[in-house]
C-alpha cells in the first residue's frame, strides 16, 4: 500500500501573532529576509533614482488603495516622502523609528526584530533598546550599493509590520529589474 507523502508547507513566521508558532518558522523567515537583503545590491543609487522608487511604491500603494507613508532617505536626508490617504501622523513617526533601527543596524527593521527573538523574547525587552528612538518592526530597507555598501533607507509604514516590509521588497524587486533591462 502506498501513502500519498505530501506534507503542508510549514506556515511563515507571523511577527505580530501571539499564538504559538511552529518552531523552524522564525529561522525560515530570518534566512528569506537575509537573502532578500543579498539581493538587493545596486550599481548606483542617487536622488534620482529615489524618486524613481517613491514613485514606484505609490503607484504600488494606490493601485491597492493602501493607507501608508513612504520615506526614501539618506541618514536624515530626506529624498523622497509622501503620505497616501488614510496614512495617519503615527505613520510619520513609524518612518523615522524603523529608518533610524535600519539606518544603525544596515539590515531591515524586520531582520533586527526577528533576531531579536531568537531564543526567545523580543528586542524591546532590552533595557538598552530605546524605543522612542527604534523601532524593529518591519518595513525598512537597506538600499546598498555595490562596492559602497549602505547608501539609503526605504521605509512603509501603514499596514502590518511583514506586509509593509514586503512592498518595500515588492517595489525593490521591479526597481532592480528595470535598472538591469
Amino acid at each position: 500500500m502506498v501513502h500519498d507523502a505530501t506534507v503542508a508547507p510549514e506556515p511563515e513566521f507571523d511577527p505580530d501573532s501571539r499564538d504559538e508558532q511552529p518552531d523552524g518558522a522564525l529561522q525560515t523567515l530570518i534566512e528569506r529576509l537575509e537573502n532578500e537583503v543579498s539581493a538587493f545590491h545596486l550599481d548606483s543609487f542617487d536622488q534620482a533614482d529615489a524618486l524613481a522608487l517613491g514613485l514606484l511604491l505609490v503607484d504600488l500603494a494606490t493601485r491597492r488603495n493602501l493607507p501608508v507613508a513612504i520615506d526614501i532617505r539618506r541618514n536624515e536626508h530626506i529624498l523622497f516622502h509622501v503620505s497616501l490617504p488614510g496614512a495617519t501622523p503615527d505613520n510619520e513617526l513609524w518612518v523615522q523609528r524603523k529608518s533610524r533601527t535600519t539606518e544603525r543596524y544596515a539590515q531591515p527593521s524586520l531582520l533586527v526584530g526577528l533576531k531579536g527573538r531568537l531564543g526567545g523574547g523580543r528586542l524591546e525587552h532590552n533595557g538598552w533598546f530605546d524605543e522612542r528612538r527604534y523601532a524593529s518592526q518591519g518595513g525598512a530597507f537597506p538600499i546598498f550599493v555595490k562596492g559602497t555598501g549602505h547608501v539609503a533607507t526605504a521605509t512603509v509604514s501603514g499596514l502590518p509590520q511583514k506586509a509593509d516590509h514586503d512592498l518595500v521588497v515588492e517595489a525593490l524587486t521591479t526597481f532592480l529589474n528595470r535598472s538591469k533591462g
